[in-house]
């Protein structure tokens, strides 16, 4: 496959790279150096270049097949010298499940302004601010939802979660991930999966960066089944793209942190940790551009659930119950007839949090600005607001283009709980509740009026 003749450098002059291999769930081979790569074995007696054969695995060993993930990585050093003594550190705004102040009232609709962006220099670590956690991250089900305010590189600093998978959803800003399998650079509408277990190191590369991440501590996302709707639509395979193999020779003294059942944990090395030569294998950070989303609806009456809105899925043991949902509402054209065609009222037994990425939202086309966030927890109503409801009960029904709008959902089967941050610190809109409170009574008994 591609190869990169020459390992990356430094943080402050990384190069770009090299490019990326397409495909979601793929067996990709990668190469940075001609004849890293073993062929027609995983663990040769002796590894070309003098390299290190190393497993790195996402699922168990006996995962059936189709579900099993690994890759097998050729390396400088073998991961056992990427670790030391570990010393526990402090990052008090980035929370793990179970998180439950008994002064924060989780219960109820609420919505942020975007987070500020803080006058100090935050790196991917420093600059984490968890929102909400769900379920629990020591017994690997649920997940916690994130703002990130990033303004400064992690310079000989790297990183990596034992706890979870991270989905990014970048909302400004333009963020480089480089990691031992490949380097991602990252912007708005755009997001990138990276795995439990993967080290990386996070640079800025245009800044200050904000945006929303999902920590999955349950099983990965996949694709979901499209059932009836078959082969195609939605988001489709081949437009995830994988990074190919890029590496780093540097002896330099780093710091490696670690998440692990929610605490933070750092080690001291002497060279990068970032010495993958090359690699084969499933198991590998990806991104997807969100504007390749391609969304199905009705074309007569009526709308489907949003459901159908789905890009990712991290399934439970529940069939049609996801752990987490990664629902995504953008662009598209409403020709329904008949049809109140913004979400309707309802009540559900899935959390919904959701952000917004550029544009307005249908259903609330006031308060819910680009960078802001909402939760509409377990059983909780939520709907249009007045404003949203008369406009749609009321237009003309012509084939209409809803424009300019990309806002997301983070839905899980588990009851999210408020952060001491989200309930004290973030910008909270108190009157958000009451954007409901205007909508008035139109019962009239008489048989036949609508």
């Amino acid at each position: 496959m591609s190869a990169l003749e020459t390992p990356i450098g430094p943080p402050e002059r990384s190069a770009a790279p090299a490019g990326y291999m397409s495909g979601f769930g793929n067996d990709f081979e990668t190469e940075a150096l001609p004849g890293a790569l073993p062929q027609g074995m995983n663990s040769p007696q002796k590894c070309n270049y003098g390299l290190y054969g190393e497993q790195l695995s996402g699922t168990a060993f006996t995962a059936p097949s189709h579900q099993n993930e690994r890759t097998w990585c050729y390396r400088i050093r073998p991961s056992v010298k990427h670790t030391h003594r570990f010393t526990k550190i402090d990052l008090p705004y980035w929370r793990s499940a179970p998180d439950i102040d008994p002064d924060v009232i989780s219960l109820g609709q609420y919505r942020w302004d975007p987070v500020p962006h803080a006058g100090e220099e935050l790196t991917w670590l420093t600059g984490m601010r968890t929102m909400t956690t769900a379920g629990d991250v020591n017994t690997q089900v649920g997940m916690a939802s994130h703002i990130y305010l990033v303004s400064a590189s992690m310079v000989d600093e790297y990183f990596y979660s034992a706890d979870s998978e991270l989905l990014v959803v970048p909302q400004e800003g333009k963020l480089r991930f480089c990691t031992e399998l490949g380097v991602i650079d990252l912007e708005p509408q755009e997001i990138a999966l990276i795995p439990r277990g993967l080290v990386y190191r996070v640079e800025v590369l245009e800044g200050p960066a904000r945006g929303f991440v999902c920590e999955n501590y349950g099983q990965k996302f996949e694709l979901p089944g499209r059932g009836p709707i078959g082969a195609n639509c939605m988001a489709n395979r081949r437009d995830f793209k994988t990074p190919v193999a890029a590496f780093e020779d540097r002896e330099v003294a780093s710091t490696v942190t670690v998440k692990w059942c929610g605490q933070f944990h750092r080690t001291g090395i002497g060279h990068s940790p970032l010495d993958v030569v090359a690699w084969h294998g499933n198991y590998a950070p990806c991104k997807y551009d969100l504007k390749n989303y391609c969304p199905i609806g009705a074309i007569l009456f009526d709308h489907p659930d949003p459901s159908i809105f789905t890009v990712l899925t991290a399934p439970s043991g529940v069939p049609g119950t996801a752990n987490i949902d990664f629902v995504l509402f953008r662009e598209r054209w409403m020709v329904m007839e008949n049809t109140f065609r913004p979400p309707w009222y309802h009540k559900n037994v899935m959390s919904e949090l959701m952000g917004n990425i550029y544009g307005e939202y249908d259903a609330k086309p006031q308060g819910f600005v680009p960078g802001g966030m909402s939760l509409h927890n377990m059983m909780l109503p939520h709907g249009p607001d007045r404003e949203a409801f008369e406009k749609a009960s009321n237009a003309d029904l012509k084939p209409h283009k809803l424009d300019n709008t990309m806002s997301f959902m983070f839905e899980t089967r588990f009851p999210q709980h408020l952060t001491a941050f989200a309930a004290k610190e973030a910008p909270l809109q108190d009157d958000y509740i009451d954007c409901w409170a205007d909508l008035e009574k139109k019962f009239d008994g008489t048989p036949g009026v609508k």
